[in-house]
C-alpha cells in the first residue's frame, strides 16, 4: 500500500523583511565579535558599541521597585493590568518635571508610557499612512529606516545601502552634522537630538526652523529626545514643546534607558499633543491622540506596576541627584574618550552633551576595516558609522557607557596600537 504525503502548506512570508541588509548593525557586531572570541578565547575584550549601561540602577528606584513588590504580595496592594496610557500618578510627575517646569505645555493626558523610545518609534507607523514622503538623516539611528522597510514603505535598497522612497538628509562635518530642510516636499521627519549617532545638538532657532517647515508643509516630525538628560549647556532645548508651534508638528519620544539605567528594566513614553491632527483617506482631519490611543490599548497592556513605581522614584529629589551623578559619571567617560581620541590624531565629534563619541576613522581605511582593526589589535569593540548609513562611511562612534576602568584602559589600548 503507498502512502501519499501531501506537500506541507507554506505560508506566506512578509516580504519586506527580504528588502533589509544582511544584518540589524548591532546583530552582524555581536556575529564578528562571536567569530574573533572563538578564536581568541583568552581575549579580554571591552566594548564601547552598543548603547547599554553598565552602572546600577539609582538606588532610590531600586527602593522603589522593592516597596511595590512588596504591595504586590498583598491583597489590598496588588496590581493586575494597568492603564495602557500608563499610571496617572507617573504621568503626572513626568509633565511636570519634564515639561511644564521647562515652560512647555504638556498634561499628563498627553503623555502614553511604554516599554522603549526604540518600540514606540517603531510602532507609530502603525497609525500613519503608507502614502507619507518619509524623510531620515544620514547617518541615522537604524530603526527608523528598518521599521519603515518592514513596514513597506520603502523600496529596495540600492548599492550604497539607501532605500528607494525614504528621502536622505546628509550629515557631516560640513554641515556640522545638522541636516538641511529638504527642498522639496516631505511627510514624515524623523529627528533626533542629542543626535545618535553623531553626538550633535540642535539650537532652539534650528529646531524652530524644522517647526517651521512642518507648519508651511503640513508635515510630521518624529523627534526622538532618549539623550535629553545629557545636554550640558542651559540654552539647549531639551524638548521640541520648547519651540512655539512644536504641539501642532511633532511628536516627542523619551526613555529612561540612559539616563536612569533602564535598558533592563524598559520604561518610557511619547507625547502626542492633543492639538495634533492627521488628514484621513477622504480629507477628514484626525486627531493623532486617538489614533495612538486605540493602537496602544489594542496592542499593549502597559509597563508593569513594579517598573513604573521604579520610573516615579527618579522625579523624587535623591532620584533626581542620583540622575545627575549617572549622567556626570557617563560624560566624564565620553570627555576621556574625546581627549585620548584627539591625541591619537582622529578627528572627534560629539561626546559634549551626549554619550557618543563620533570620530573619524584612519586614512587608507573605510569604517569597517577600522572596527575589525580594533577589535584584532586592541581588543576594543565600537561601532562602524557605515552601519549608520552611506553618509557614516568614514566615521566611527564610541559610546561612553561602560566602567571608567573600561573606558580609560580601552583608550590606553588604542593609543598604544
Amino acid at each position: 500500500m503507498f502512502v501519499i504525503h501531501a506537500s506541507p502548506p507554506v505560508v506566506q512570508v512578509n516580504s519586506n523583511y527580504l528588502k533589509l541588509k544582511a544584518g540589524y548593525l548591532f546583530p552582524e557586531i555581536s556575529r564578528r565579535v562571536q567569530a574573533f572570541s572563538a578564536s581568541n578565547s583568552n581575549t579580554d575584550l571591552i566594548r564601547l558599541g552598543i548603547g547599554d549601561v553598565t552602572e546600577p540602577l539609582p538606588s532610590a528606584c531600586l527602593e522603589a521597585m522593592k516597596a511595590a513588590i512588596d504591595e504586590m504580595g498583598t491583597s489590598s496592594g496588588f496590581h493586575g493590568y494597568g492603564p495602557e496610557q500608563g499610571y496617572a500618578w507617573l504621568r503626572e510627575v513626568i509633565a511636570k518635571n519634564d515639561f511644564q517646569d521647562n515652560g512647555c505645555d504638556v498634561s499628563a493626558e498627553e503623555i502614553f508610557v511604554s516599554d522603549g523610545s526604540k518600540c514606540d518609534s517603531s510602532n507609530i507607523l502603525d497609525i500613519l499612512g503608507e502614502g507619507n514622503i518619509i524623510a531620515v538623516t544620514d547617518p541615522v539611528y537604524p530603526v527608523y529606516v528598518d521599521s519603515n522597510v518592514m513596514a513597506g514603505r520603502t523600496g529596495k535598497a540600492g548599492s550604497s545601502g539607501q532605500y528607494s522612497g525614504l528621502f536622505y538628509l546628509p550629515l557631516s562635518e560640513e554641515n556640522g552634522f545638522q541636516a538641511q530642510l529638504p527642498e522639496e516636499h516631505v511627510d514624515l521627519i524623523y529627528l533626533c537630538f542629542p543626535n545618535n549617532p553623531t553626538g550633535a545638538v540642535a539650537s532652539k532657532e534650528q529646531l524652530k526652523r524644522w517647526v517651521d517647515y512642518a507648519h508651511q508643509n503640513h508635515s510630521l516630525i518624529l523627534f526622538d529626545a532618549a539623550y535629553e538628560a545629557f545636554i550640558q549647556d542651559e540654552e539647549l532645548p531639551h524638548s521640541i514643546y520648547e519651540v512655539d508651534g512644536a504641539r501642532d508638528c511633532a511628536i516627542e519620544f523619551r526613555s529612561f534607558s540612559k539616563k536612569a539605567g533602564f535598558t533592563g528594566t524598559r520604561c518610557a513614553f511619547t507625547v502626542i499633543p492633543k492639538t495634533l491632527k492627521g488628514k484621513a483617506a477622504n480629507g477628514d482631519l484626525v486627531d493623532l491622540w486617538s489614533l495612538w490611543n486605540r493602537r496602544q490599548s489594542t496592542k499593549f497592556n502597559g509597563v508593569s506596576y513594579i517598573v513604573q513605581r521604579g520610573a516615579e522614584a527618579i522625579y523624587s529629589r535623591q532620584g533626581k541627584q542620583q540622575v545627575r551623578n549617572l549622567v556626570s559619571f557617563y560624560m566624564e567617560n565620553a570627555r576621556i574618550i574625546r581627549q585620548q581620541l584627539h591625541n591619537a590624531g582622529l578627528k572627534v565629534y560629539g561626546g559634549e552633551h551626549a554619550p557618543y563619541v563620533w570620530t573619524s576613522v584612519p586614512k587608507g581605511m573605510n569604517s569597517w576595516d577600522f572596527f575589525d582593526h580594533l577589535l584584532e589589535k586592541a581588543n576594543v569593540v565600537g561601532t562602524p558609522g557605515s552601519g549608520f548609513g552611506a553618509a557614516g562611511e568614514g566615521y566611527f562612534r564610541f559610546s561612553a557607557f561602560n566602567t571608567r576602568e573600561n573606558v580609560e584602559m580601552a583608550m590606553q589600548r588604542i593609543a598604544d596600537i
